[in-house]
């Protein structure tokens, strides 16, 4: 196949971007092309960059990616740049004039241009099958696009619009497809899971889905992620509980626990409802990891409030935690607020909430040191297999080290392993034969 027949995607920011992606790159090569996911030695006449656009960093990225490309066009190396995604979304125009080399820009919902304006026909009878950029044995499925919470310093609504749910049926058929395709592990996705159904069927209907893909012969995992605090579906909490392939894992971005800010965010929480909802949680689900998101110095953000927020992740103490520092968003309600808290502040808060999840995170690994987990593998580096639990989500979540000597593993197999010891965030297992 010649290089003028292959097609480099590439993909930037989160993983429903990644899902985009991937049903691009399978129409793509239902036209002919192959088609590669390879940001770092792209050999292809003809590249793809789906663009982000979420927070200061992530467009940086997504622009410096494309300039990439730009001098690798003007040196001969690639014939056409194409450019789609949250980025170009929104600031499509800015971006026509600013760089102008890229030979189009097509918007977060207009990529099936693409096909056409290579000369092909888009085949809706495979709208949703994936060419995976991913191991495998895991796939990404997105269930719904777009978020009606209209959070102050989010600009997800203004690149994607409103909550629209994908109905049940579609997307079971989507994970029997993969499932035919060798996939046994699904992470379901969108900006918001609380809100699924909602638009479609009346009523929040995630537990339903949820309990549907479970029923599909061949699915080993599903995992659960960005559910929303506020209207929280309590029936979902049911099915992770009585249902063995819904991993015991849920993401639940909180952001923040002080009433004040969260009210200023948006949130329309308050702390004891927090506090309520997580307890319930894990009444309801005995072992569930939970995964959340925090922000640090949003505006106003006091040093009172900060603590408030330490004092919290002390309480709760999350199996998973991330966090980042307030970006202003051109066009959110939180623009229109004083940027107040000093870049030097949010830096010292991020590392400082950071250090204290990092030992949170050690005392619950020690705890799990003696247990026996089942485990996927997913890859071999080194002198190392790395595989995960249901607790643990692809890429953005600690890993399970197995020793390449003591034995021959299976990419994409599961296994029992026990817990001989800790690294960081990261378990050390042995296989139990």
């Amino acid at each position: 196949m010649s290089v003028q027949s292959c097609i480099d995607v590439i993909n930037m920011g989160c993983s429903k971007n990644l899902f985009d992606s991937e049903l691009l790159a399978r129409q793509l090569e239902l036209a002919g092309y192959k088609v590669t996911f390879d940001p770092d030695t792209p050999k292809a006449k003809i590249v793809v960059i789906n663009t982000c656009g979420f927070i200061g960093d992530a467009k940086e990225e997504s622009i410096e990616q494309i300039l990439k490309f730009v001098e690798a066009k003007k040196k001969g190396k690639v014939k056409k740049i194409l450019v789609m995604g949250c980025l170009s979304e929104r600031y499509k125009k800015d971006l026509e004039t600013e760089i102008p080399e890229v030979d189009k820009y097509y918007g977060k919902f207009a990529w099936k241009e693409i096909i056409s304006d290579l000369g092909h026909q888009y085949q809706s009878d495979y709208a949703f099958q994936h060419k995976l950029s991913t191991p495998s044995h895991y796939a990404y499925v997105k269930i719904s696009e777009g978020c009606n919470r209209h959070c102050a310093y989010c600009a997800i609504p203004l690149i994607t619009g409103k909550h629209t749910s994908r109905p049940i049926e579609e997307i079971v058929t989507e994970v029997e497809w993969l499932v035919s395709q060798g996939v046994k592990e699904f992470q379901i996705i969108a900006q918001d899971l609380s809100y699924y159904g909602k638009d479609l069927y009346g009523e929040y209907s995630i537990a339903k889905l949820v309990e549907k893909i479970s029923d599909v012969k061949g699915v080993e995992w599903i995992r659960l992620h960005y559910a929303y605090p506020t209207d929280f579906p309590y029936d979902l909490l049911r099915v992770m509980r009585e249902r063995d392939n819904v991993c015991n894992y849920l993401d639940l971005a909180f952001q923040h626990i002080d009433d004040k800010v969260l009210k200023d965010m948006r949130r329309h929480i308050t702390s004891d409802e927090t506090y309520r909802l997580i307890q319930r949680i894990r009444d309801e689900v005995p072992g569930i990891h939970l995964r959340t998101t925090l922000m640090v110095g949003f505006p106003g953000e006091t040093d009172e409030q900060f603590n408030n927020l330490m004092e919290f992740v002390r309480k709760v103490r999350f199996e998973r935690m991330g966090a980042f520092q307030y970006c202003e968003e051109e066009g959110t309600p939180a623009a229109k607020l004083k940027d107040d808290v000093p870049p030097e502040v949010k830096s010292a808060r991020l590392e400082q909430l950071m250090n204290l999840q990092e030992g949170i995170a050690e005392e619950l690994n020690a705890d799990k040191i003696g247990k026996r987990l089942k485990v996927i593998i997913d890859r071999q580096e080194g002198d190392y297999y790395y595989g995960r639990t249901e607790y643990d989500s692809p890429e953005v979540d600690p890993e399970v080290l197995i020793p390449v000597q003591d034995g021959k593993l299976t990419i994409g197999e599961f296994y029992t392993v026990e817990i001989v010891d800790y690294e960081y965030f990261d378990l050390i297992g042995k296989v139990i034969i």
